[in-house]
């Protein structure tokens, strides 16, 4: 496909599908609700995905069990159980809506950044079954939104931050202008007719004192009005993309994750860029990724920028 023009302009204008990753708990089923719901708005097809290694180790148990019966319910059978469940579910909430499903013999990072090659977005719920695999399927999440191509959404708090009940999108500004995550912010706000806030933090160097500042000439809130001549740089364009969504500006003096985590419990969705940096392996979540990503109260969106 590298070296076919003509493959690359289909790949491009194709309809990409939201793909959801389950796995049979409740977290990984309020990602698909999240997801049919997510696809209905935006006319979109819904991938369902359960990756998994059970091949290998049904492999390895059967060359250890001498005779063993074919009529044993086996990981696989049990793995598409879990995706035959998501789908009808799926179905129930949209039964217009076109649905495929796959089965993955195959670790679920490596699975799903795959499928993220070919699709709009990736979704995923915020852990998995029980205190183990919460640990594994929570670092497939944070795995995901690291190193995916495309958005990553992992769904998780309330029922009224994930049904979209407040009618409000918070996107982070951060030192990059981000044009890519804002637009996505000003997108999802445009199709749910709900209000985007654009949130920026700014501080006052901490080596700077009040008299210093005026014997310079310098205004004391010098940093407050860059952050904001900063922050309408960074709109100034998506605004005028998006003329219908009604847009907040947000000035936090302190920890952008911090403002952003406090800002999720009234949130249907948080939407914050993460830098895709030349020669290195996909997106780079830094402290504010990381940090709403494991303590936000609403649906997070992680944006791949390139710089």
């Amino acid at each position: 496909m590298r070296g076919d023009p003509g493959a690359l302009k289909a790949v491009r204008t194709m309809v990409l599908p939201l793909v959801v990753g389950v796995d049979g708990s409740e977290p990984s089923l309020h990602a698909v609700d999240w997801a049919v719901a997510e696809a209905v708005r935006h006319g979109l097809p819904l991938r369902i995905v359960h990756a998994s290694l059970w091949e290998r180790y049904e492999d390895a148990a059967l060359a250890d069990t001498p005779g063993a019966v074919s009529d044993v319910v086996t990981e696989h059978d049990l793995a598409e159980s879990v995706v035959a469940g998501a789908a009808h579910r799926a179905r129930k909430r949209a039964p217009t809506l076109e649905i495929s499903t796959g089965v993955v013999p195959e670790d679920p990072v490596s699975a799903l950044l795959r499928e993220a090659r070919l699709a709009g977005a990736v979704v995923t719920g915020v852990r998995g079954r029980g205190p183990i695999r919460e640990l594994l399927l929570g670092s497939v999440s944070l795995s995901l939104a690291a190193r995916a191509p495309c958005p990553v959404v992992v769904v998780r708090g309330r029922a009224e931050n994930r049904e979209a009940a407040n009618g409000r999108i918070v996107v982070g500004v951060g030192g990059a202008t981000a044009p890519a995550a804002l637009r996505y912010g000003f997108r999802e706000g445009e199709v749910r007719g709900c209000e985007v806030e654009a949130v920026r933090a700014w501080r006052r160097p901490a080596h700077r004192t009040a008299p210093h500042s005026l014997l310079t000439g310098e205004p004391a809130h010098a940093e407050e009005d860059r952050a904001l001549a900063l922050l309408d740089e960074a709109l100034d364009g998506v605004a005028k993309e998006y003329p219908g969504v009604l847009v907040h500006r947000a000035l936090v003096e302190g920890s952008a994750r911090h403002a952003l985590m406090a800002r999720s419990s009234a949130a249907d969705l948080l939407v914050i860029g993460a830098r895709q940096r030349g020669g290195h392996f996909g997106p780079q979540l830094g402290l504010v990724g990381h940090a709403v990503l494991h303590h936000s109260e609403c649906p997070v969106a992680v944006v791949p920028q390139q710089e």
